[in-house]
């Protein structure tokens, strides 16, 4: 099959980037763009009929996320490769699609064979879970418990108004008639007690007997089931360390590290699902075994979005972190890479602008693309900023936070009295925040509220998706303010308060369908997030005067 591919279009003017994409937080290059391009005409063309995208509203069609590696060849020719995440249509062999790292499909390789002999020991575990004699034995069980339950509390009933009406007859007996005669009733009195007796005693072996009969013959069933269970998992566990040592991934340095070594399991670590085939470490294997040298990476989503995270079609999209954060690390060693940009504050922040300030709390303008507080690689914030400011401040609490992105008002507590007062508001929502955003594309609806609850997506954190079943609640009210060239300027008043709501409300297709402008998470990049918190009111700590804060937005329609 042919995988690498020569540029159609003329790419003479396209600069070749000086160091390779960061895979995890970039803006495509326009090399990546142009072979991305092509990539999906390609597609438009040659495997939308193969493959259900849900471009043609097909009800159970879902879009797939594809990669483009842009390489050059041995004899220097620019081109790229294609591959996509996971199976197409339950197929990996696909002209211009670059293979697996390792095919588990192919009828040569121990996969297949193996999952064959799984196979069959489901078969029989099916065969005996819904064997006659064992459903029979389990119905007959319930059957058999119920009965003994009835009939044993019935004769227990009996049992006691018999005891009660002996009780009566005694006592009459104690004052009447002759004594040899009341001897002999008493014995009578006895004798039926004692086989009352006797006949419950009877009466509960009876059942006891047929109860544990019946459980015999399913434990000896189950027995049976247990034990091709048992020796089900034994191999599916012996499949997939199998499988985990033939993943192997070879880095720019020819180093190789099977998925065992990247997720070591004395760590506690089995390698997630899917891991290893996604379309960037299938790139760059390939890239590295047949002497291409690779130049830049984007990945992007074809077709129909998922219910719960938010795809795009077209749009590019970084690799996931639980299952390529540890591969690509290893595959990456050996190339001049671009840095993490969220290592590096890209804003340079020259003072606070204090918007309001007082013994109890201090409220901020903070700018785009600068932390409310220390990140993991970045220890410059608004926090940390204050704290330089008032060097003699003993007591400093984040209220509320804003994402790095967004700019707009923010709030800290200078002492724990008035941390509580405003987190109560916070807590019994009457917090009143109002943002502007401008959006990428025209929504329709003037107003309205979108209720979406959300969850985080692990696989590709910071994400968060829409989640039905695990999701927290979350709700926020919109008024559209103005349109115009293809861009919506808009308000939402946020009720809750979760991660990420406003963009995830703005992006996904049950809310607003239209991202936030230079949304890198969740839409398209740009020179900044187009969110600001730009209204703020609460009760003062302290004096419980309402105070009303402003600061207009810096962007316009």
């Amino acid at each position: 099959m042919t995988y690498f591919t020569p540029f159609l279009a003329d790419v003479s003017s396209l600069s070749i980037p000086e160091k390779f994409t960061y895979p995890f937080n970039y803006s495509p290059e326009p090399l990546a763009i142009a072979a991305a391009s092509e990539l999906q005409n390609y597609i438009q063309t040659e495997i939308e009929d193969r493959h259900p995208f849900g471009m043609n509203g097909e009800s159970k069609g879902i879009g797939k996320m594809f990669g483009v590696l842009v390489v050059r060849n041995s004899s220097g020719q620019l081109g790229y490769i294609s591959a996509f995440s996971g199976k197409l249509g339950m197929k990996n062999d696909y002209d211009r699609f670059v293979p697996p790292v390792y095919d588990m499909l192919t009828s040569e390789g121990f996969y297949k064979p193996e999952e064959k002999r799984i196979h069959l020991l489901n078969v029989q575990v099916k065969e005996l879970e819904m064997a006659p004699e064992y459903i029979l034995w389990q119905a007959e069980l319930k059957q058999a418990i119920i009965d003994s339950d009835r009939e044993i509390a019935a004769f227990k009933a009996q049992k006691k108004q018999a005891k009660e009406i002996r009780e009566s007859k005694r006592l009459i007996l104690k004052t009447t008639g002759i004594e040899a005669d009341r001897h002999a009733a008493q014995k009578e009195l006895d004798r039926e007690s004692a086989q009352l007796h006797y006949e419950l005693k009877h009466l509960t072996a009876h059942w006891k007997n047929k109860i544990e009969e019946l459980r015999s013959k399913i434990e000896h069933h189950e027995a049976k089931i247990n034990l091709l269970k048992k020796q089900r998992k034994e191999m599916s566990i012996a499949l997939q360390h199998k499988l985990f040592e033939n993943y192997t991934f070879l880095n720019a340095e020819k180093q190789t590290k099977s998925l065992h070594a990247i997720f070591p399991i004395s760590q506690g670590d089995l390698p997630p699902s899917g891991a290893g085939e996604c379309a960037a470490p299938k790139l760059l294997h390939y890239a590295y075994t047949h002497a291409l040298t690779p130049i830049c990476l984007a990945e992007f989503w074809y077709g129909k979005s998922p219910s719960s995270e938010i795809r795009k079609h077209g749009y590019f999209y970084p690799a996931c972190k639980t299952k390529c954060l540890p591969i690509l690390t290893h595959m990456l060693i050996g190339l001049d890479v671009d840095p993490n940009p969220l290592e590096d504050n890209p804003t340079k922040l020259a003072q606070l602008d204090i918007v309001y300030d007082d013994d109890d709390i201090i409220v901020i303008n903070k700018p785009h693309d600068f932390l409310s507080v220390p990140g993991r690689n970045i220890g410059d914030s608004i926090y940390t900023r204050i704290q330089a400011h008032y060097p003699v401040l003993k007591e400093l609490m984040v209220v509320h936070r804003l994402d790095m992105s967004t700019s707009g008002l923010i709030l800290f507590a200078k002492n724990k009295a008035a941390h509580k007062h405003i987190q109560m508001q916070f807590l019994n929502r009457t917090i009143y925040k109002k943002y502007v955003a401008m959006l990428d594309g025209i929504v329709e609806s003037d107003c309205g509220l979108i209720d979406l609850p959300l969850a985080g997506d692990y696989e590709n954190r910071p994400r968060q998706k829409v989640c039905y079943d695990a999701g927290r609640a979350a709700q926020t009210r919109y008024e559209v303010i103005k349109r115009g060239e293809n861009k919506t300027l808009i308000h939402f008043y946020p009720i809750s308060g979760r991660t990420h709501q406003l963009r995830v409300h703005a992006a996904h297709q049950l809310g607003l369908n239209t991202p936030i402008l230079g949304d890198d998470l969740y839409g398209i990049r740009a020179d900044r997030l187009y969110l600001h918190a730009e209204e703020l009111s609460f009760q003062h700590p302290k004096s419980l005067e309402e105070m009303k804060l402003k600061v207009v937005a810096e962007f316009e329609i």
